[in-house]
């Protein structure tokens, strides 16, 4: 990543090109779990039709506000944010859906993406923290928070 401008944040060129690159994944990670919840949303059949179909709605609209939050804080940095899916579908480690799957595979997909999104937070955070980066360190604070929570909710759907 080539950063436009001179930018005295603080925080050295090198250490915010490898911040906005743990972001970009962390972007492309969050904009692949919101398409997929957003598809499951449309999706969704069977005797939970109501619960899931409310529960991904909410779930793809706070995502879809959480996009933006990411991409500002990698333009911050002074870098460009990734924003097309063959950039997305590179840097993203959330697989795509194939087919429609049955409520509980969507669950359990969704499971897993929420946790992805979870631990790639996880892996900007020490380069955030060792460059003394408090706003991304509370931007990953919070999204860790509401992943985590997530997949809490959709796990406990799983349960006999």
């Amino acid at each position: 990543m080539k950063s436009p401008a001179s930018i005295d944040i603080g925080i050295n060129d090198k250490d915010r090109a490898k911040i906005a690159e743990g972001l970009s994944r962390f972007l492309a990670d969050t904009y692949t779990l919101y398409l997929k919840t957003h598809n499951f949303h449309w999706n969704v059949t069977g005797p939970m039709f109501q619960t899931l179909h409310l529960m991904f709605m909410d779930q793809y609209n706070e995502q879809w506000m959480a996009v933006d939050l990411i991409a500002e804080r990698i333009r911050a940095l002074g870098f460009p944010a990734p924003g097309g899916y063959k950039e997305f579908a590179s840097l993203t480690c959330i697989k795509e859906a194939s087919g429609v799957p049955k409520a509980k595979d969507m669950i359990r997909q969704l499971v897993e993406g929420q946790e992805a999104v979870v631990r790639t937070a996880r892996s900007v955070f020490p380069i955030a923290e060792k460059a003394n980066d408090q706003p991304t360190l509370d931007l990953l604070t919070q999204r860790m928070q509401i992943h985590e929570k997530n997949a809490w909710m959709l796990r406990s759907l799983l349960e006999d």
